[in-house]
């Protein structure tokens, strides 16, 4: 009589799906971060002319001019100076601003916290406003009902969100700063002086946010465990919120995460709008006066933060979802 021997049970790393979820998230953080740091090194060398002569214009002395690329280890073999900005790197230290002297760490550490108080404050003003709203409309369009409100919801969320967020801003400055003077239009001294730049990065994410969560809430609606719900007779909140909100955040999620990176990008030209004391006004300054040390710096620090908020996207999508684990496998 022959006997059926049990599976083979998996041990190691291919037993614990958690672990290899970080493995792969981990090695592709890695790379990216490699590849972003290549190219901001890059990025000096590639610029035509000499970078130094143009931070310190054309009537600078030549001494002077090879006194300050000795100085930046531009006279250095490639791969030389591409070890020593990686040693600059992990001990902190980003260079010497070619305009102002000052540590190029010490630029970007005063001008981060204001880039990221507004990225982040227009962030939740989004989430706040189109979790809301998308459910609502969720609601009130499932099964075809409400064709004039989803038609005139869908028309208006994507005029708003086709209008560029600067052009937002300069049409906001006109009106509450400069015709009614309802609002200081530059700074960040007062917290009257956020409203203006936080509506200006909100308005177009949570157009886009609500339209994605009314859709998504649309489908769950119709899922067979909310008509299980309403077959119980449970309060319509529990059943719109317990039970298929949770359900709808899913690609709303996944969507949000690409908006708080592109806010953060985003704040370059808000920033110049309201004057706005961050990296994003710093680094078109930087530009203009050739300040290559500081626009290499500030362009590592958005490429981060988008490559940081992307894989923290993914952590709590696996949490929401266990199965996508299962999926990669």
């Amino acid at each position: 009589m022959s006997q059926t021997s049990a599976p083979p049970v998996r041990i190691g790393l291919r037993s614990r799906p958690w672990v290899r979820f970080g493995v792969r998230r981990l090695g592709r953080l890695l790379i990216s971060l490699w590849v972003l740091v290549t190219a901001s090194f890059a990025m000096i060398h590639l610029i035509p002319g000499d970078p130094v002569r143009g931070a310190l214009g054309p009537t600078a002395p030549a001494e002077l001019v090879e006194a300050r690329r000795h100085a930046l280890g531009l006279d250095d073999p490639i791969l030389t100076q591409y070890l020593h900005y990686l040693k600059g790197l992990v001990t902190g230290d980003l260079g010497t601003s070619l305009s102002s002297r000052l540590p190029v760490s010490d630029v970007v550490a005063q001008r981060l916290p204001a880039t990221l108080s507004l990225a982040v404050l227009a962030f939740a003003a989004a989430v706040v406003v189109a979790i809301p709203l998308g459910v609502t409309m969720g609601v009130l369009t499932r099964r075809g009902h409400g064709r004039r409100t989803e038609l005139a919801f869908t028309t208006t969320s994507i005029v708003v969100a086709t209008i560029p967020d600067f052009l937002i801003g300069v049409a906001l400055v006109y009106v509450f700063g400069v015709r009614l003077g309802w609002l200081p239009v530059a700074g960040n001294d007062t917290a009257a002086a956020y409203v203006l730049p936080v509506f200006s990065l909100a308005v177009g994410p949570a157009a886009i946010l609500a339209r994605i969560v009314r859709v998504e809430m649309v489908g769950v609606l119709e899922a067979d465990f909310v008509r299980t719900a309403r077959a119980k007779r449970l309060p319509a909140r529990t059943i719109y919120l317990g039970h298929a909100l949770p359900n709808a955040l899913t690609a709303a999620l996944t969507l949000g995460g690409l908006l708080l990176g592109a806010m953060v990008a985003g704040t370059v030209l808000v920033e110049n709008v309201f004057a706005w004391p961050g990296l994003g006004s710093t680094i078109v300054q930087s530009i203009l006066t050739k300040d290559y040390p500081v626009v290499q710096a500030i362009v590592l620090v958005y490429g981060v933060g988008v490559l940081v908020v992307n894989t923290l996207v993914d952590v709590a999508l696996a949490r929401l979802d266990p199965r996508s684990l299962i999926r990669e496998d």
